[in-house]
């Protein structure tokens, strides 16, 4: 006992002392939440960017093998598909698409088509409910059996119309476009005998739905595949839908209008 009357209890320190209690741990905890939710905000659009990126290598790869496939047609059959089969009365009845199919790893499929009937013929319907992601670029909001690979028609163009094309009707192999991937918005299902490819290159620009930033994905004659920016010059998109390579601003654009 302390003889001091003076002296202050013991155990009266020890309660002022401060100690590290509940507010403490809940800031540190907010803080960290802080922290964490800064660093999502900030690396989301790295995300984000990121699959862009791999989407845009995705749909060059499409490209690509479609590009091979037409060109592995022609060695088998001499000559590049039409755009499109007819039946006795010129009507439409299959794409280019259709008819790469052998070539794309698809034998079996093209074989339970039923060519002589059209596309979108009941007989065909086991084809017509299928999906293949070679037609389709990852970036496009379009349903799993539509396609924005838009082939190249018209009497000057790639593809044409119902008719094979050579290789030796092309001047410039380089510098003629093949397919062209057009806004989701003019997406069609990949069976279907349609292609607006032509018109798409002359029309495309900045203020244009496209599934890319800047541009859109093009293969050549050649199955080299490249961005095409979406400021391209007038002379560089005649140009390319011709297959002359030339300059001939009417014919381009008549072979443009006859895919309307």
């Amino acid at each position: 006992m302390n003889d001091n009357p003076y002296a202050e209890p013991a155990d009266l320190h020890r309660a002022t002392v401060p100690q590290s209690g509940i507010g403490s741990t809940l800031l540190k905890v907010f803080l960290g939440g802080c922290i964490i939710l800064l660093l999502l905000f900030l690396l989301l659009p790295l995300r984000r960017n990121g699959r862009e990126a791999a989407h845009r290598v995705q749909c060059k790869n499409n490209l690509k093998q479609i590009a091979l496939a037409v060109r592995n047609y022609e060695d088998a059959n001499g000559a590049l598909p039409p755009a499109y089969t007819v039946d006795v009365n010129g009507g439409p009845l299959h794409s280019w698409r259709t008819l790469i199919l052998p070539f794309l790893s698809e034998a079996e499929l093209y074989e339970s088509i039923d060519l002589t009937k059209p596309w979108d013929d009941p007989a065909n319907a086991l084809a017509h409910e299928t999906s293949l992601n070679i037609f389709r670029c990852p970036s496009s909001d379009i349903p799993s059996n539509y396609t924005t690979y838009m082939g190249l028609v018209g009497p000057g163009a790639c593809f044409n119309f119902d008719k094979p094309r050579p290789l030796s009707d092309f001047l410039h192999l380089s510098k003629t476009l093949m397919v062209i991937e057009v806004s989701p918005k003019e997406a069609v299902h990949w069976m279907a005998p349609q292609d607006q490819g032509a018109q798409f290159v002359l029309t495309f620009g900045p203020e244009s739905d496209l599934a890319h930033v800047g541009g859109t994905q093009a293969a050549f004659t050649d199955v080299h595949v490249r961005l095409l920016s979406d400021r391209i010059s007038d002379e560089e998109r005649h140009a390319m839908v011709s297959i002359a390579g030339n300059h001939d601003v009417s014919t381009a654009r008549e072979d443009a209008g006859s895919q309307e």
